[in-house]
């Protein structure tokens, strides 16, 4: 009972990360005309944040082992609420830029550790439906955007509201830190022999199909934060739409993403990690072409289509890790893939802004079709590297 218990806790607390994570995308094209500034400089505010969960990331281990997983957790999602909290006041893009360091700090503490505790202490569907409830938290955000836009109130609003029911999961997590304490202490002591038997990172480097992990992941990554980042300024700049409209199909393209990995939950149980990835591909680059047709009906199947896409890729690609790469590495290689995934959040929605801001917001959908091409080139490259691998290794 008290494990099932746990399990609801730390998806609620993955809800903690998908509500700021697509609540800027949604916000943007009213933030950028109340605060006197460029539209590309949202990709700035996307990097700092992105860039703190690098190092979050990076750091997290150390933390983690110290202080346990339920107080780390607590801990990053009241630094992330206080930073929504933050945005709310903020009547500057330089603040805007200051609070956007701590709440990248604590979404990176939160994503590794949650992310490890459950490979090792549940079973592989939950990995999906894990990431399922981030899109359930990343749904919710534009939607309580584009509710207070519709109102006529300010972007501020919507920042406050998610602030606020933040700072109700830090309350839901200091009541189930006693949940954690045996559990937690026995994956401190997992870490320490990690830590221990830990290769180096040049060793890493050179086992085959890994650098094409790395780029995998980036590719991946790439293209969903670009298009949660600037799918409403394209809608409002190309297409002609309201900004409380926009966010709204923001949210679709969220939902796709939540509905997608709760589906894909179950279809572990009939295909495997590879062919779901590869489904994935094809969905999205469907959706590019539907969302590519000059209709307006046909906007919202495609917003919905890239999510669906998007769902079961990073889950499955994850969960690939121990088989691709061996257990022995997993733990290393996850946090390097991790690492690689920020990366591609933290520069390529900044690249795609600035580039849009010269050939305009069009672009989006050349940009991403480019990188899915790129991306699903890589993908075959590592699985065909990994099975050489397996095959020099059973000879």
């Amino acid at each position: 009972m008290r494990k099932i218990l746990l399990l609801i806790v730390i998806y609620l607390a993955f809800i903690s990360l998908g509500l700021p994570d697509s609540l800027l995308g949604a916000a943007w094209p009213s933030m950028y005309e109340s605060l006197n500034t460029p539209i590309h400089f949202a990709g700035i505010i996307s990097m700092i944040v992105a860039a703190g969960t690098v190092v979050s990331s990076l750091f997290s281990a150390k933390f983690i082992n110290r202080y346990g997983v339920a107080n780390i957790t607590t801990a990053s999602v009241l630094m992330t609420a206080l930073a929504l909290l933050g945005f709310s006041y903020s009547e500057s893009f330089a603040w805007l830029c200051l609070l956007a360091v701590p709440l990248g700090l604590g979404a990176g503490c939160v994503d590794v550790a949650l992310n490890n505790y459950v490979a090792i202490h549940y079973q592989a569907r939950h990995m999906n439906w894990l990431h399922c409830f981030w899109g359930v938290g990343a749904a919710i955000g534009p939607m309580i955007m584009s509710w207070y836009l519709a109102a006529g109130q300010s972007w501020t609003s919507g920042y406050h509201t998610v602030g606020w029911i933040q700072i109700g999961l830090v309350v839901v997590l200091l009541l189930s830190i006693p949940f954690w304490s045996s559990k937690a202490n026995e994956h401190h002591d997992n870490d320490k022999e990690n830590l221990e038997s830990k290769p180096s990172f040049k060793g890493l480097l050179s086992i085959p199909g890994l650098k094409s992990a790395l780029a995998v992941f980036f590719l991946y990554c790439t293209i969903e934060a670009t298009f949660g980042l600037w799918g409403a300024s394209y809608l409002v700049i190309v297409r002609g739409f309201e900004a409380e409209n926009a966010a709204k199909l923001v949210s679709l393209y969220y939902l796709g993403i939540t509905a997608g990995r709760f589906i894909s939950g179950f279809f572990t149980l009939k295909l495997n990690n590879q062919r779901l990835v590869y489904l994935g591909q094809s969905i999205i680059a469907f959706g590019l072409v539907v969302l590519h047709l000059p209709f307006e009906i046909t906007l919202i199947a495609g917003f919905f289509l890239i999510g669906l896409g998007c769902a079961p890729i990073f889950p499955s690609l994850l969960h690939e890790t121990p088989r691709n790469f061996g257990e022995k590495n997993s733990q290393a290689i996850m946090g390097m893939q991790m690492a690689s995934a920020y990366v591609g959040i933290t520069i390529m929605p900044l690249i795609l802004g600035k580039l849009a801001s010269y050939v305009g917001y069009m672009s989006l959908i050349w940009f991403i079709g480019v990188v899915l091409i790129v991306k699903i080139y890589m993908h075959v490259d590592l699985n065909r590297r990994v099975l050489n691998r397996k095959r020099e290794v059973a000879s």
